[in-house]
């Protein structure tokens, strides 16, 4: 790539009643591993963090940037955050088939979205 081309920065608020994927990390763990491998993105660092009495937080560190998850299972709430840089190839792709299968891993519907070009 000869120029820099502004990456996707998806931002979104889901609503589940799928509590159980909600309240602890595990599943959402492997789902991301999975996803950063099928994407061929490179993981730096990750951490994730369960709460009681449910929820968790994600956070996964990417050469390309990041990609985070917030939950409250006690409201059926998702936040997600994902942002690919553009630098070596195009990502905007991978950006959203990543928060589809997201959106699909917790059966949620798509409360908020927004998507920033930057």
């Amino acid at each position: 790539m000869e120029t820099y081309t502004p990456g996707l920065h998806l931002i979104a608020t889901l609503q589940s009643e799928k509590t159980a994927s909600l309240s602890h990390y595990a599943g959402f763990k492997q789902l991301a591993d999975e996803l950063i491998a099928a994407h061929s993105l490179q993981k730096l660092g990750e951490i994730y963090h369960n709460f009681e009495p449910g929820g968790f937080t994600g956070v996964v560190c990417l050469s390309e940037s990041h990609l985070s998850v917030h939950t409250w299972p006690e409201f059926g709430k998702v936040n997600v955050d994902i942002y690919l840089s553009n630098f070596q190839r195009v990502n905007d792709g991978a950006v959203k088939a990543i928060f589809e299968r997201i959106r699909a891993y917790f059966e949620a519907e798509v409360v908020l979205e927004n998507q920033i070009s930057r």
